[in-house]
Protein backbone atom coordinates (compact mmCIF):
# COMPACT_ATOMS: atom_id res chain seq x y z
CA UNK A 1 0.00 0.00 0.00
CA UNK A 2 1.21 3.35 -0.87
CA UNK A 3 2.91 5.60 1.74
CA UNK A 4 0.29 8.64 2.34
CA UNK A 5 2.03 12.20 1.66
CA UNK A 6 1.97 14.69 4.61
CA UNK A 7 -0.23 17.72 3.91
CA UNK A 8 1.92 20.15 5.50
CA UNK A 9 -0.42 23.33 6.66
CA UNK A 10 0.63 26.63 5.28
CA UNK A 11 2.49 28.54 7.92
CA UNK A 12 1.91 31.53 8.28
CA UNK A 13 4.59 34.93 9.15
CA UNK A 14 8.19 32.84 8.89
CA UNK A 15 10.79 34.67 9.18
CA UNK A 16 13.83 33.92 6.53
CA UNK A 17 17.06 32.70 7.79
CA UNK A 18 20.60 32.61 5.66
CA UNK A 19 20.99 31.93 2.14
CA UNK A 20 22.41 28.58 1.98
CA UNK A 21 23.22 26.15 -1.15
CA UNK A 22 21.74 26.42 -4.60
CA UNK A 23 20.74 29.92 -4.37
CA UNK A 24 18.32 28.87 -1.81
CA UNK A 25 17.62 30.03 1.86
CA UNK A 26 17.36 28.30 5.19
CA UNK A 27 13.76 28.86 7.32
CA UNK A 28 14.01 26.62 10.65
CA UNK A 29 10.86 25.41 12.06
CA UNK A 30 11.34 24.02 14.89
CA UNK A 31 14.02 21.40 14.44
CA UNK A 32 13.57 20.99 10.58
CA UNK A 33 15.74 22.69 8.50
CA UNK A 34 13.65 23.94 5.25
CA UNK A 35 15.01 25.05 1.69
CA UNK A 36 13.31 27.90 0.42
CA UNK A 37 14.60 29.47 -3.36
CA UNK A 38 13.44 32.92 -4.39
CA UNK A 39 13.68 34.52 -1.08
CA UNK A 40 15.92 36.79 0.98
CA UNK A 41 17.41 36.55 4.19
CA UNK A 42 14.93 38.30 6.58
CA UNK A 43 11.74 38.06 4.58
CA UNK A 44 8.60 37.36 6.35
CA UNK A 45 6.96 34.78 4.44
CA UNK A 46 3.81 32.36 4.40
CA UNK A 47 5.45 28.80 3.81
CA UNK A 48 4.26 26.02 2.48
CA UNK A 49 6.03 23.16 2.77
CA UNK A 50 6.59 21.29 -0.54
CA UNK A 51 8.13 18.24 0.25
CA UNK A 52 9.78 16.16 3.13
CA UNK A 53 12.65 14.54 4.01
CA UNK A 54 14.21 12.57 7.18
CA UNK A 55 16.70 15.59 7.58
CA UNK A 56 15.79 18.38 5.71
CA UNK A 57 12.44 19.58 4.18
CA UNK A 58 11.82 21.83 0.83
CA UNK A 59 9.17 24.84 0.31
CA UNK A 60 8.18 27.74 -1.30
CA UNK A 61 7.09 30.96 -0.42
CA UNK A 62 3.36 31.58 -1.12
CA UNK A 63 3.40 35.06 -0.13
CA UNK A 64 5.80 37.58 1.06
CA UNK A 65 4.44 39.40 4.00
CA UNK A 66 7.20 42.21 4.91
CA UNK A 67 10.48 42.16 2.58
CA UNK A 68 13.64 42.17 3.99
CA UNK A 69 15.82 45.39 4.30
CA UNK A 70 18.41 43.27 1.89
CA UNK A 71 15.95 43.24 -0.74
CA UNK A 72 16.07 44.84 -4.36
CA UNK A 73 14.22 45.51 -7.62
CA UNK A 74 15.62 42.47 -9.71
CA UNK A 75 16.97 43.50 -12.74
CA UNK A 76 15.15 41.24 -15.49
CA UNK A 77 11.51 40.54 -15.33
CA UNK A 78 11.94 36.63 -15.56
CA UNK A 79 13.48 36.94 -12.61
CA UNK A 80 11.30 34.48 -10.21
CA UNK A 81 10.79 32.52 -12.45
CA UNK A 82 14.42 31.92 -14.86
CA UNK A 83 16.90 29.48 -12.70
CA UNK A 84 19.90 31.87 -13.98
CA UNK A 85 20.61 34.60 -11.32
CA UNK A 86 18.81 33.45 -8.06
CA UNK A 87 20.03 36.25 -5.63
CA UNK A 88 19.08 39.01 -8.34
CA UNK A 89 16.90 40.12 -5.68
CA UNK A 90 19.41 39.72 -2.84
CA UNK A 91 21.46 43.44 -2.58
CA UNK A 92 25.08 43.01 -3.63
CA UNK A 93 27.21 43.31 -0.73
CA UNK A 94 24.99 40.47 1.24
CA UNK A 95 25.63 38.24 -1.92
CA UNK A 96 29.60 38.40 -1.45
CA UNK A 97 28.98 37.78 2.17
CA UNK A 98 27.36 34.88 1.33
CA UNK A 99 29.40 33.83 -0.73
CA UNK A 100 32.57 34.40 1.41
CA UNK A 101 30.64 32.02 3.55
CA UNK A 102 30.21 29.54 1.37
CA UNK A 103 33.37 29.08 0.68
CA UNK A 104 34.21 29.27 4.51
CA UNK A 105 31.70 26.55 5.50
CA UNK A 106 32.74 24.32 2.65
CA UNK A 107 36.30 24.37 3.70
CA UNK A 108 36.72 24.06 7.45
CA UNK A 109 33.68 21.59 7.48
CA UNK A 110 34.30 19.45 4.39
CA UNK A 111 38.16 20.15 4.31
CA UNK A 112 39.40 20.57 8.03
CA UNK A 113 40.66 23.73 6.45
CA UNK A 114 42.14 26.44 8.70
CA UNK A 115 40.73 29.72 6.89
CA UNK A 116 42.36 32.58 9.07
CA UNK A 117 44.23 33.18 5.84
CA UNK A 118 40.99 34.05 4.14
CA UNK A 119 41.07 37.18 2.33
CA UNK A 120 37.90 39.49 1.67
CA UNK A 121 35.97 37.99 -1.60
CA UNK A 122 36.38 40.40 -4.69
CA UNK A 123 33.29 41.50 -5.88
CA UNK A 124 32.49 42.57 -9.46
CA UNK A 125 32.18 46.23 -10.37
CA UNK A 126 29.58 45.13 -13.18
CA UNK A 127 27.16 43.28 -11.89
CA UNK A 128 24.86 43.53 -15.23
CA UNK A 129 26.21 42.91 -18.44
CA UNK A 130 28.87 40.82 -17.53
CA UNK A 131 28.74 38.03 -19.73
CA UNK A 132 30.46 37.84 -23.13
CA UNK A 133 28.47 34.55 -23.42
CA UNK A 134 24.99 33.69 -23.88
CA UNK A 135 23.09 30.46 -25.16
CA UNK A 136 19.72 30.39 -25.87
CA UNK A 137 17.19 27.44 -26.81
CA UNK A 138 14.37 26.78 -28.80
CA UNK A 139 11.35 24.47 -28.08
CA UNK A 140 7.68 24.24 -28.67
CA UNK A 141 6.87 24.00 -25.40
CA UNK A 142 6.58 27.51 -23.75
CA UNK A 143 6.49 27.69 -19.57
CA UNK A 144 3.89 30.09 -17.83
CA UNK A 145 3.99 30.87 -14.33
CA UNK A 146 1.69 29.80 -11.97
CA UNK A 147 0.13 33.52 -12.06
CA UNK A 148 -0.27 33.46 -15.39
CA UNK A 149 -2.08 30.25 -16.18
CA UNK A 150 -4.39 31.68 -13.03
CA UNK A 151 -4.59 34.63 -15.56
CA UNK A 152 -6.02 32.66 -18.16
CA UNK A 153 -3.01 33.22 -20.64
CA UNK A 154 -2.12 30.61 -23.12
CA UNK A 155 1.60 29.75 -24.42
CA UNK A 156 1.80 31.06 -27.52
CA UNK A 157 1.46 28.46 -29.97
CA UNK A 158 5.03 28.88 -31.86
CA UNK A 159 7.13 28.28 -28.83
CA UNK A 160 10.24 29.87 -26.73
CA UNK A 161 13.44 31.33 -27.16
CA UNK A 162 15.04 31.71 -23.99
CA UNK A 163 16.28 29.43 -21.34
CA UNK A 164 15.19 26.02 -19.62
CA UNK A 165 13.35 25.85 -16.89
CA UNK A 166 15.12 24.29 -13.91
CA UNK A 167 15.08 21.01 -13.96
CA UNK A 168 13.07 20.62 -17.16
CA UNK A 169 14.68 19.30 -20.34
CA UNK A 170 11.88 20.36 -22.65
CA UNK A 171 10.19 23.33 -21.20
CA UNK A 172 12.03 26.87 -21.95
CA UNK A 173 11.06 30.80 -20.40
CA UNK A 174 10.80 32.89 -23.14
CA UNK A 175 12.80 35.63 -22.49
CA UNK A 176 12.58 38.61 -23.85
CA UNK A 177 15.37 40.77 -21.69
CA UNK A 178 17.81 39.60 -20.06
CA UNK A 179 20.34 41.78 -17.94
CA UNK A 180 23.82 39.41 -17.94
CA UNK A 181 24.84 40.30 -21.67
CA UNK A 182 25.21 43.51 -22.97
CA UNK A 183 23.80 45.02 -26.46
CA UNK A 184 22.75 44.14 -29.20
CA UNK A 185 22.33 40.55 -27.43
CA UNK A 186 18.62 41.10 -26.61
CA UNK A 187 17.69 42.79 -30.04
CA UNK A 188 19.43 40.04 -31.99
CA UNK A 189 17.68 36.95 -29.69
CA UNK A 190 14.13 38.93 -30.14
CA UNK A 191 14.42 39.37 -33.75
CA UNK A 192 15.76 35.74 -34.32
CA UNK A 193 11.99 34.83 -32.96
CA UNK A 194 10.32 37.34 -34.57
CA UNK A 195 11.52 36.27 -37.93
CA UNK A 196 10.88 32.68 -37.17
CA UNK A 197 7.23 32.98 -36.25
CA UNK A 198 6.52 35.23 -38.99
CA UNK A 199 8.89 32.85 -41.52
CA UNK A 200 7.28 29.70 -39.78
CA UNK A 201 9.99 28.27 -38.88
CA UNK A 202 9.25 25.33 -36.41
CA UNK A 203 11.56 25.42 -33.27
CA UNK A 204 12.98 21.96 -32.15
CA UNK A 205 10.48 19.44 -30.09
CA UNK A 206 12.52 17.70 -27.35
CA UNK A 207 10.48 15.11 -27.43
CA UNK A 208 9.77 14.35 -31.07
CA UNK A 209 13.14 15.24 -32.14
CA UNK A 210 10.99 17.31 -35.19
CA UNK A 211 11.48 20.84 -36.28
CA UNK A 212 14.19 23.17 -37.45
CA UNK A 213 15.52 25.59 -34.91
CA UNK A 214 18.06 24.31 -31.74
CA UNK A 215 20.01 27.23 -30.18
CA UNK A 216 21.53 30.46 -30.54
CA UNK A 217 24.42 31.48 -29.06
CA UNK A 218 25.94 34.65 -28.85
CA UNK A 219 29.67 36.06 -27.84
CA UNK A 220 30.70 39.48 -27.33
CA UNK A 221 34.20 40.37 -27.12
CA UNK A 222 35.86 43.39 -25.03
CA UNK A 223 37.24 44.34 -28.40
CA UNK A 224 33.52 45.11 -29.93
CA UNK A 225 33.71 42.02 -31.84
CA UNK A 226 30.37 39.75 -32.19
CA UNK A 227 29.91 36.14 -32.77
CA UNK A 228 26.35 34.82 -33.39
CA UNK A 229 25.88 31.01 -34.32
CA UNK A 230 22.32 29.55 -35.46
CA UNK A 231 22.34 26.05 -34.60
CA UNK A 232 19.52 24.21 -36.52
CA UNK A 233 18.22 20.42 -36.63
CA UNK A 234 17.97 20.12 -40.20
CA UNK A 235 20.21 20.86 -43.44
CA UNK A 236 17.54 23.19 -44.66
CA UNK A 237 19.23 26.37 -47.01
CA UNK A 238 16.33 27.47 -48.12
CA UNK A 239 14.61 28.12 -44.79
CA UNK A 240 18.10 28.97 -42.75
CA UNK A 241 20.31 31.18 -45.21
CA UNK A 242 17.52 33.93 -45.55
CA UNK A 243 17.71 34.05 -41.27
CA UNK A 244 21.20 34.81 -41.42
CA UNK A 245 20.65 37.02 -44.02
CA UNK A 246 18.60 39.07 -41.85
CA UNK A 247 20.78 39.26 -39.13
CA UNK A 248 23.50 40.32 -41.57
CA UNK A 249 21.83 43.19 -42.52
CA UNK A 250 19.87 44.20 -39.77
CA UNK A 251 22.82 43.63 -37.36
CA UNK A 252 25.88 45.26 -38.99
CA UNK A 253 28.17 44.78 -36.02
CA UNK A 254 28.18 41.06 -36.18
CA UNK A 255 31.66 40.32 -36.78
CA UNK A 256 31.11 36.58 -37.28
CA UNK A 257 28.39 34.81 -38.20
CA UNK A 258 27.96 31.43 -38.22
CA UNK A 259 25.82 28.64 -38.55
CA UNK A 260 25.85 24.22 -37.25
CA UNK A 261 23.65 21.30 -38.46
CA UNK A 262 23.24 19.23 -35.42
CA UNK A 263 20.87 16.07 -36.34
CA UNK A 264 21.61 14.42 -33.27
CA UNK A 265 19.51 13.50 -30.25
CA UNK A 266 21.52 15.64 -27.70
CA UNK A 267 22.84 18.89 -28.27
CA UNK A 268 26.12 18.76 -27.85
CA UNK A 269 27.97 20.63 -31.24
CA UNK A 270 31.73 19.50 -29.99
CA UNK A 271 31.91 17.24 -32.67
CA UNK A 272 30.11 19.17 -35.37
CA UNK A 273 31.81 21.53 -38.17
CA UNK A 274 30.69 25.01 -38.15
CA UNK A 275 29.86 26.96 -41.66
CA UNK A 276 31.05 30.31 -41.85
CA UNK A 277 28.35 32.16 -43.28
CA UNK A 278 29.46 36.05 -42.94
CA UNK A 279 32.54 37.74 -41.68
CA UNK A 280 35.50 35.89 -39.78
CA UNK A 281 35.26 32.37 -38.24
CA UNK A 282 36.26 33.60 -35.04
CA UNK A 283 36.35 36.92 -32.69
CA UNK A 284 39.02 38.01 -30.22
CA UNK A 285 39.29 38.73 -26.68
CA UNK A 286 42.25 40.19 -24.99
CA UNK A 287 43.75 41.37 -21.53
CA UNK A 288 46.16 43.08 -20.06
CA UNK A 289 49.32 40.82 -19.01
CA UNK A 290 50.36 40.85 -14.97
CA UNK A 291 52.75 43.43 -15.52
CA UNK A 292 50.06 45.44 -17.37
CA UNK A 293 53.07 46.48 -19.76
CA UNK A 294 50.43 44.86 -22.50
CA UNK A 295 47.89 42.91 -23.69
CA UNK A 296 47.53 39.34 -24.20
CA UNK A 297 44.93 38.24 -27.11
CA UNK A 298 43.13 35.15 -27.20
CA UNK A 299 41.60 33.92 -30.53
CA UNK A 300 37.84 32.77 -29.97
CA UNK A 301 36.30 30.04 -32.05
CA UNK A 302 32.57 28.70 -31.93
CA UNK A 303 33.70 26.08 -29.64
CA UNK A 304 36.61 27.66 -27.56
CA UNK A 305 36.15 27.57 -23.96
CA UNK A 306 36.67 31.39 -22.29
CA UNK A 307 35.93 33.08 -18.98
CA UNK A 308 32.59 34.17 -19.32
CA UNK A 309 33.32 37.41 -17.55
CA UNK A 310 36.36 38.76 -19.23
CA UNK A 311 36.51 41.76 -16.29
CA UNK A 312 37.09 39.77 -13.39
CA UNK A 313 38.94 37.04 -15.26
CA UNK A 314 41.57 39.80 -15.73
CA UNK A 315 41.15 39.96 -11.74
CA UNK A 316 41.16 35.92 -11.07
CA UNK A 317 44.36 35.43 -13.51
CA UNK A 318 46.03 38.75 -11.27
CA UNK A 319 45.42 36.72 -7.98
CA UNK A 320 46.56 33.42 -9.68
CA UNK A 321 49.80 35.37 -10.50
CA UNK A 322 49.93 36.87 -7.53
CA UNK A 323 50.00 33.93 -5.27
CA UNK A 324 52.66 31.79 -7.30
CA UNK A 325 54.99 34.47 -6.76
CA UNK A 326 56.54 32.95 -10.01
CA UNK A 327 60.65 33.48 -10.34
CA UNK A 328 62.37 33.82 -13.23
CA UNK A 329 63.67 30.42 -13.66
CA UNK A 330 60.78 28.61 -12.28
CA UNK A 331 58.96 25.72 -14.70
CA UNK A 332 54.94 26.07 -14.36
CA UNK A 333 52.71 22.80 -14.64
CA UNK A 334 48.96 24.44 -15.68
CA UNK A 335 46.87 21.39 -15.21
CA UNK A 336 43.49 21.85 -16.91
CA UNK A 337 44.79 24.81 -18.88
CA UNK A 338 41.91 25.13 -21.41
CA UNK A 339 42.37 27.12 -24.19
CA UNK A 340 46.21 28.38 -22.19
CA UNK A 341 44.36 31.98 -21.12
CA UNK A 342 46.56 31.35 -17.23
CA UNK A 343 49.56 29.26 -18.85
CA UNK A 344 49.84 32.57 -21.49
CA UNK A 345 48.99 34.95 -18.78
CA UNK A 346 52.09 33.68 -16.37
CA UNK A 347 54.60 32.61 -19.51
CA UNK A 348 56.14 36.00 -18.81
CA UNK A 349 56.77 35.72 -15.43
CA UNK A 350 58.31 32.21 -15.60
CA UNK A 351 61.02 30.20 -17.72
CA UNK A 352 58.90 27.26 -18.50
CA UNK A 353 54.70 26.73 -18.54
CA UNK A 354 53.84 23.53 -19.65
CA UNK A 355 49.74 23.18 -20.05
CA UNK A 356 47.79 20.02 -20.05
CA UNK A 357 44.23 19.84 -21.20
CA UNK A 358 41.97 16.64 -22.17
CA UNK A 359 39.88 18.52 -25.01
CA UNK A 360 42.07 18.84 -27.58
CA UNK A 361 40.63 21.87 -29.34
CA UNK A 362 41.21 23.65 -26.81
CA UNK A 363 44.96 22.50 -26.68
CA UNK A 364 44.60 23.74 -30.48
CA UNK A 365 43.44 26.74 -29.25
CA UNK A 366 45.88 27.05 -26.64
CA UNK A 367 48.59 26.18 -29.31
CA UNK A 368 47.10 29.11 -31.40
CA UNK A 369 47.21 31.71 -29.08
CA UNK A 370 50.86 31.25 -27.83
CA UNK A 371 52.09 31.79 -31.48
CA UNK A 372 49.43 34.79 -31.94
CA UNK A 373 51.56 36.66 -28.84
CA UNK A 374 54.87 35.76 -29.57
CA UNK A 375 55.82 33.25 -26.78
CA UNK A 376 57.98 30.41 -27.27
CA UNK A 377 58.32 28.89 -23.86
CA UNK A 378 55.23 27.36 -24.01
CA UNK A 379 53.81 23.71 -24.23
CA UNK A 380 50.67 21.99 -24.54
CA UNK A 381 49.45 18.07 -24.31
CA UNK A 382 46.25 16.85 -24.40
CA UNK A 383 45.02 13.74 -22.74
CA UNK A 384 43.39 12.31 -19.82
CA UNK A 385 45.47 14.65 -16.40
CA UNK A 386 45.62 11.24 -14.21
CA UNK A 387 47.11 9.43 -17.52
CA UNK A 388 49.41 12.44 -18.72
CA UNK A 389 50.63 13.35 -15.51
CA UNK A 390 52.97 10.83 -14.44
CA UNK A 391 56.55 10.68 -13.86
CA UNK A 392 58.31 9.97 -16.84
CA UNK A 393 55.95 13.35 -17.98
CA UNK A 394 57.77 15.08 -15.37
CA UNK A 395 61.27 13.42 -16.34
CA UNK A 396 60.49 14.64 -19.83
CA UNK A 397 59.33 18.11 -19.35
CA UNK A 398 61.19 19.39 -16.15
CA UNK A 399 60.25 19.07 -12.24
CA UNK A 400 57.27 21.91 -11.89
CA UNK A 401 58.48 24.56 -9.21
CA UNK A 402 54.78 25.67 -9.59
CA UNK A 403 51.83 23.49 -9.90
CA UNK A 404 48.46 25.60 -11.26
CA UNK A 405 45.61 23.77 -11.12
CA UNK A 406 41.96 24.86 -12.31
CA UNK A 407 39.90 21.31 -12.52
CA UNK A 408 36.04 21.17 -13.32
CA UNK A 409 33.46 21.31 -11.01
CA UNK A 410 33.80 17.75 -9.70
CA UNK A 411 37.57 18.58 -8.89
CA UNK A 412 41.14 16.02 -9.13
CA UNK A 413 40.96 12.96 -9.62
CA UNK A 414 42.92 10.91 -6.92
CA UNK A 415 45.63 9.86 -8.99
CA UNK A 416 46.16 13.81 -10.28
CA UNK A 417 46.19 14.68 -6.85
CA UNK A 418 48.78 11.83 -5.90
CA UNK A 419 50.85 12.94 -9.06
CA UNK A 420 50.63 16.21 -7.64
CA UNK A 421 52.01 15.09 -3.87
CA UNK A 422 55.13 12.99 -5.34
CA UNK A 423 56.19 16.02 -7.82
CA UNK A 424 56.70 18.14 -4.52
CA UNK A 425 56.45 21.67 -6.39
CA UNK A 426 57.07 24.49 -3.71
CA UNK A 427 53.92 25.76 -4.68
CA UNK A 428 50.50 24.69 -5.20
CA UNK A 429 47.67 27.47 -6.41
CA UNK A 430 44.26 25.56 -7.08
CA UNK A 431 41.60 27.44 -8.22
CA UNK A 432 37.98 25.75 -8.31
CA UNK A 433 34.51 26.97 -9.53
CA UNK A 434 33.14 24.50 -6.56
CA UNK A 435 34.56 24.50 -2.97
CA UNK A 436 32.80 21.75 -2.28
CA UNK A 437 34.82 19.27 -4.14
CA UNK A 438 38.33 21.58 -3.57
CA UNK A 439 37.74 21.20 0.11
CA UNK A 440 37.78 17.13 -0.26
CA UNK A 441 40.81 17.72 -2.61
CA UNK A 442 42.48 20.27 0.18
CA UNK A 443 41.81 17.72 3.02
CA UNK A 444 44.22 14.94 0.86
CA UNK A 445 47.15 17.58 0.32
CA UNK A 446 47.08 19.16 3.22
CA UNK A 447 49.32 16.52 5.11
CA UNK A 448 51.62 17.72 2.71
CA UNK A 449 51.26 21.20 1.75
CA UNK A 450 50.67 24.01 4.25
CA UNK A 451 47.67 26.67 3.18
CA UNK A 452 48.83 30.03 2.84
CA UNK A 453 46.25 32.04 1.52
CA UNK A 454 42.80 31.67 0.39
CA UNK A 455 41.36 34.23 -1.82
CA UNK A 456 37.53 33.75 -3.17
CA UNK A 457 36.53 35.78 -6.42
CA UNK A 458 32.92 36.63 -7.50
CA UNK A 459 32.91 35.56 -11.25
CA UNK A 460 29.15 34.96 -11.24
CA UNK A 461 27.07 38.36 -9.91
CA UNK A 462 23.42 37.35 -9.02
CA UNK A 463 24.01 33.54 -8.56
CA UNK A 464 24.88 31.33 -5.95
CA UNK A 465 28.29 30.26 -7.82
CA UNK A 466 31.87 31.55 -6.24
CA UNK A 467 35.71 31.03 -7.50
CA UNK A 468 38.20 29.98 -5.06
CA UNK A 469 42.08 30.02 -5.30
CA UNK A 470 43.97 28.71 -2.38
CA UNK A 471 48.11 29.08 -2.23
CA UNK A 472 49.66 25.63 -1.00
CA UNK A 473 53.09 25.96 0.06
CA UNK A 474 55.44 22.50 0.35
CA UNK A 475 55.66 21.89 4.07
Amino acid sequence: MARKKKQWPLMQGVEVGPAAAEGNAVVRIDDMVVFVPKVVPGDIIDLQITRSKRNYAEGRAERIVSPSSLRVAPLCPHNDHCGGCRWQAMRYDAQLQAKQQQVRDNLERLGQVDCSTMRPICGSDNIECYRNKLEFTFSTRSWLTREQISQGQQPHPWGALGFHVPGMFDKVIDITHCALQPKPSNAIRNAVRQYAIEHNLAPYDQRQHTGLLRNLVIRTASTGHLMVILIVAQNAPEQVLPLLEMLKNEFPEITSLQYIINTKLNDSYADLDVITYHGSAHIEEQMLNYSRTSSLRFTINPKSFYQTNSQQAQRLYSFVAELCEAQPSDTIYDLYTGAGTIALFMANQCKKVVGIEYVEEAVADARANSRLNGFNNTTFYAGDMAQVLTPDFIANNGQPDIIIADPPRAGMHPKVIEQIIAARPRRLVYVSCNPATQARDLQLLQPYFTVACIQPVDMFPHTQHVENIVQLNLK
